[in-house]
């Protein structure tokens, strides 16, 4: 590590200056008259940066470096990026993962004291903690559930268009307990939800995997968002946002649906939005929730004006297309919000490479694309990559694989995710911050008014360089492939 070998040597000639001056005055002092010196006082290095880091090949892994960085106005011929605090983006509503069926599984075969001290490392704001403040819900489930199911599943040929028979007695055990203890932990905690697939009942194709939704059922199928906001609100779990749809443009998954995007229009315009005015729900629709490479879809559904006035913004995943595609929806549709909900670690994966793309892509370019969330997909699996269902995904790779009651291990998505939820809070303020060369980087400030920022060194160098603020900078260096996270008062 270049930087800590000169920051180190810096500060060690600087003591060793300091002692022999303290050594020189104490003999000028012994041999003179005490009272006609005037000992000066030893100035003091202060720290006035905190930087966490985590390499690429794993040698440091989210640590806190104990090294000094003091912002100072010394001219250098480093790469500097500026954070410009007056200027002022999107604010954050958190960063975190999907809590599949599949990942509520896994950690609740945990032993009682391991999964405790999980959630709390998981969700807590302690020292240790990563403070994931954001999840996503399936509704009924994904396709990293052992089996599908909905919450109004029943036998071939029957409807219920009452919903007299919805129940979620299917996820009480699993996701719902299990938010339960993650509520204690963080009561803040927001919670976004989408459905796979809609009873089976309602689709025209009468299975779990594609088909669309009849149009006979939309009043139906609107009731059912509210009832499930409803029931798990009486379950002691607010959801702050839904989405009519996962992956709409997908129906080859299991579970899946496809909506166009003139369906969802409809569907938005015509029942869900006005089922939620009329059942006083103030839980946020938020359209698409598909991959970069069509925002199309969600500005076609928002330049619908009645459509629009019920809807709060777009979510986007990144299987396809380029993140620039949430400030193309931004751009069209610029008093609508931005989410960024899933992208998955691959099984086939390596830490390094998966390390840098996604800080570069889901927490770096979502938020510098004006997303309030950034969100990897699922928070846990077995050994296996599972469960998930028969046609789900094979080699989706947690942030955490759990592979007995005691034995955790904490994947790169942990990390991803980490170096953003542990220091950005609900509520901070993207700020403005120069790109320079190959320093991928997004600025914060916090609302107690701390800065923070994230680097991720996307060369093939070790790179020194100036963070700037206000006219004074410190010099601080990244090997190639690392990500720190900077943060100070």
């Amino acid at each position: 590590m270049i930087h800590f070998q000169l920051n180190h040597s810096i500060l060690a000639i600087r003591n060793l200056m300091l002692l022999l001056l303290a050594a020189m005055l104490v003999n000028c002092s012994s041999s003179g008259d005490k009272d006609d010196i005037n000992t000066p006082q030893i100035p003091e290095v202060t720290n006035d940066v905190d930087f966490w880091l985590t390499k690429g090949d794993q040698s440091v892994l989210l640590k806190k470096q104990d090294i000094v960085l003091s912002f100072g106005t010394r001219p250098n011929n480093y790469p500097t990026i500026e954070i410009k605090e007056a200027e002022t983006f999107q604010t954050v509503d958190g960063f975190g993962f999907t809590l599949t069926g599949g990942s509520a599984m896994v950690i609740n075969e945990l032993s009682p004291q391991t999964k405790a001290d999980l959630l709390q490392e998981l969700f807590g704001n302690g020292d240790d903690d990563i403070t994931i403040n954001y999840l996503r819900l399936s509704i009924g489930a994904s396709d990293l559930d052992p089996e599908p199911y909905t919450y109004n599943d029943l036998e071939n040929g029957q409807t219920d268009l009452n919903l007299e028979h919805f129940d979620l007695n299917a996820d009480k055990s699993g996701v719902i307990s299990l938010l339960k203890e993650i509520l204690k932990i963080n009561p803040s905690i927001k919670i976004m939800a989408t459905p796979w697939s809609p009873p089976v009942w309602m689709k025209d194709n009468n299975s779990f995997k594609g088909g669309s939704l009849q149009t006979q059922y939309y009043e139906t199928y609107a009731n059912y968002f509210v009832k499930y906001i409803q029931e798990m609100k009486a379950e002691g779990i607010t959801i702050d946002a839904i989405t009519p749809q996962n992956e709409p443009l997908h129906p080859g998954n299991v579970p899946s649906l496809l909506m166009t995007a003139t369906e969802q229009t409809n569907f938005i315009k015509n029942y869900l939005g006005p089922a939620f005015k009329a059942a006083n729900i103030n839980t946020k629709i938020v359209a698409y929730d598909h991959n970069c490479d069509n925002p199309e879809y969600p500005i076609t559904v928002l330049n619908d004006a009645d459509a629009k006035s019920f809807i709060d913004g777009a979510a986007f995943h990144l299987y396809a297309g380029d993140i620039s595609a949430l400030t193309t929806f931004h751009n069209a549709h610029p008093d609508k919000n931005v989410y960024f909900t899933e992208q998955y670690t691959a099984s086939t994966g390596d830490f390094e490479g998966d390390l840098k793309w996604h800080l570069k892509n889901v927490i770096i370019g979502s938020m510098r694309n004006w997303s309030k969330t950034a969100l990897e997909w699922n928070l846990a699996n077995n050994i296996s990559f599972g469960p998930h269902t028969d046609g789900g995904c094979t080699t989706c790779k947690g942030a955490l694989t759990i592979s007995s009651s005691e034995n955790i291990t904490r994947n790169v998505g942990y990390y991803i995710v980490a170096h953003a939820s542990k220091f950005v809070p609900q509520g901070s303020t993207r700020i403005g911050s120069s790109i320079s060369g190959d320093l991928q980087n997004v600025a914060f400030k916090t609302p107690d008014g701390k800065k923070v920022l994230i680097v991720e060194n996307d060369g093939n160098t070790n790179q020194i360089f100036n963070i700037k603020i206000n006219d004074e900078w410190i010099i601080t260096a990244l090997d190639a492939g690392s990500v720190g996270t900077y943060t100070w008062k």
